[in-house]
């Protein structure tokens, strides 16, 4: 590799619930050459890799304190326009199975037809691993009928839009109950609600999320909001290897 640069979201935010105790980010054969906010208040690292390097190991790690607020974020803080959170991506474009999905929606109330979205998706797109593609749209997990959290959380986004709601798309971390160690970070979507702010649904796991929740970061879609995204020049081919531990002390 001749060159490279990776932008990290990987680190918590005081803020919603949640109070950052410590954290911290390592990068071997790497270095850090800027830390800023982004519009979504994500906290962004951009590294640079070095020359010639083969492996890049990073590690970002640290203590959280959560509470359980029911999936209540609360208001919008700005500076992004809320209805910036109105508008469709690629990857969120509400299409005929999107549409249909909404159609199927029998509730009053914003809360109530939220989470009739939240069941109705987890019902039609049933959650397995290994059956979707990381560049899926939300249309092609719905006509495949299977997907990951993060299919989940397109699906939810581009329906929520379409029902008018501004909505945006969450990672971060999840602790589960029987195990420390995971596969991945987790997904969900978050969704404005007039006199609640914003309002957390995890489709994968048919609920609002709780204390066992960790927000990382936010966007309109997955790659504004991914744990590592970048470029390079040189090299043939590349593997992601991801070792992740959630645990309560």
């Amino acid at each position: 590799m001749a060159y490279g640069l990776q932008q990290l979201r990987k680190t918590p935010k005081s803020g919603h619930q949640q109070e950052v105790l410590d954290w911290t980010t390592t990068v071997e054969n790497g270095r850090k050459e800027v830390s800023f906010e982004d519009h979504h208040h994500n906290v962004v690292e951009l590294i640079s890799i070095d020359r010639d390097a083969t492996e890049v190991t990073v590690v970002s790690e640290g203590e959280v304190t959560v509470e359980d607020s029911g999936g209540v974020v609360g208001r919008h803080p700005g500076p992004s326009p809320l209805w910036l959170y109105e508008r469709e991506t690629k990857i969120t474009k509400c299409g005929s199975g999107g549409r249909a999905i909404v159609r199927k929606i029998d509730a009053t109330g914003d809360l109530d037809r939220l989470h009739a979205l939240m069941r109705q998706i987890g019902e039609q797109v049933t959650y397995a691993t290994g059956e979707s593609q990381s560049d899926w749209t939300a249309e092609e997990a719905i006509a495949h009928g299977k997907g990951v959290c993060q299919d989940h959380a397109h699906i939810f986004l581009a329906c929520a839009r379409e029902m008018g709601f501004p909505a945006r798309y969450v990672s971060g971390y999840l602790m589960m109950d029987d195990r420390v160690e995971q596969d991945a970070t987790h997904a969900w979507a978050e969704a404005h609600v007039d006199n609640l702010g914003w309002v957390g649904f995890d489709v994968s796991n048919n609920q609002c999320p709780d204390a066992r929740y960790v927000r990382v970061a936010t966007g309109l879609d997955y790659t504004e909001a991914a744990p590592v995204i970048g470029s390079r020049v040189g090299g043939s081919a590349e593997t992601l290897d991801v070792q992740i531990q959630v645990a309560q002390q």
